[in-house]
């Protein structure tokens, strides 16, 4: 009898992702990449908001000496008003954007925060600072980039901040009631990312918007640049790998759970992970990983990045492809790493 560990190889080989870019019968590119975005939103299952009014409401406004900050609340779909931190530095603009999208971590009653400092809830910001200790060196990445002369704009996914908190245990009863009700959580998150990118393209009235995350972040990113072509440039850190190489006992795809919201199901009988991020070629991307990330086999990563190298490198621009492995990191967005991405920003943008 199988053992749940051979079934999952067996299953694995049938995995030949059959409309990746080079082994797809199409040879246009533009044509394969209208044909893989579809694919890919025919499987996120929740349908376009694309009508739905942002209606967008303020709150919470503050100044510091070098950029404004306030709460916004925006309809990203038809269903739920989600709220979101906004700075916009001082002076008549348009800034460069960067839409930040926050990991996972198994931690809940902060979203937003992780990435930008709570001025509005002093509890929150207890549970922040912990955060950004943890994994940001410190710091607050997008107070950062705002000093640094960008409009940032970071939104709670559900579950998280202000969308909960719910419990880690809780992911997969809400996962499957989204499957029993025809939707998907993944689809969910994937569809209101790409949304937030085009309400901030709205804002920064023509200059470029970057997608930056870590982690579960750096996914979002990903996905969002191969969604929305409002995204011109994305940063993602911590969060590449190939399907295959990724789906060994003990990683968190097959423990369920948190998968759920990066799990859009048949959607890797036809794409590998690496070729949905590939979706957004030839636009300017960087992905950087952790040589000891433990999410992360290193196998997967090479993988991931040979993939998306034979791409640019097929639309002549290789040069718009930044791809690193950190020696001696694990599973972080360090200070060192910040300031590298905060450079390439200022060259892509």
């Amino acid at each position: 009898m199988a053992t749940p560990d051979t079934l999952y190889e067996t299953l694995k080989k049938e995995l030949d992702f059959p409309l990746a870019w080079g082994t797809s019968s199409i040879r246009d590119f533009r044509e394969w990449r209208r044909t893989a975005r579809a694919m890919v939103e025919e499987h996120l299952v929740v349908e376009r908001q694309d009508e739905t009014p942002y209606a967008p409401e303020y709150s919470d406004r503050a100044r510091t000496d070098a950029y404004t900050q306030e709460l916004v609340t925006l309809s990203l779909t038809r269903h739920e008003r989600v709220r979101g931190a906004l700075l916009t530095p001082h002076g008549p603009g348009p800034f460069p954007a960067v839409l930040l999208l926050h990991d996972h971590g198994a931690r809940f009653d902060i979203g937003k925060e992780k990435l930008v400092r709570p001025w509005y809830d002093d509890t929150r910001l207890v549970a922040a600072r912990t955060w950004a200790d943890t994994y940001f060196s410190g710091r607050f990445v997008g107070d950062e980039l705002a000093r640094r002369g960008y409009t940032v704009l970071c939104l709670d996914a559900p579950g998280w901040g202000d969308r909960g908190p719910i419990a880690y245990e809780d992911q997969q009863a809400l996962a499957a009631n989204f499957y029993n009700l025809g939707s998907s959580l993944a689809g969910l998150m994937a569809r209101e990312d790409a949304r937030a990118a085009g309400f901030l393209a709205g804002l920064n009235r023509g200059r470029g918007v970057a997608a930056l995350g870590f982690s579960m972040g750096a996914f979002r990113a990903w996905q969002t640049a191969a969604l929305s072509d409002a995204v011109s440039a994305t940063a993602a850190v911590c969060w590449m790998t190939g399907l295959k190489e990724m789906m060994v006992p003990g990683n968190n795809t097959l423990r369920g759970q948190s998968s759920y919201y990066m799990l859009h199901p048949g959607l890797a009988r036809h794409l590998d992970i690496p070729d949905v991020a590939s979706i957004g070629a030839p636009k300017p991307m960087y992905f950087l990983d952790g040589e000891q990330d433990p999410l992360f086999p290193a196998e997967g990563v090479r993988t991931a990045y040979a993939k998306l190298r034979a791409v640019w490198t097929s639309r002549h621009a290789g040069e718009r492809l930044r791809t690193e492995v950190w020696p001696g990191l694990g599973h972080v967005f360090t200070e060192p790493m910040q300031d590298e991405v905060f450079h390439w920003l200022d060259s892509v943008l």
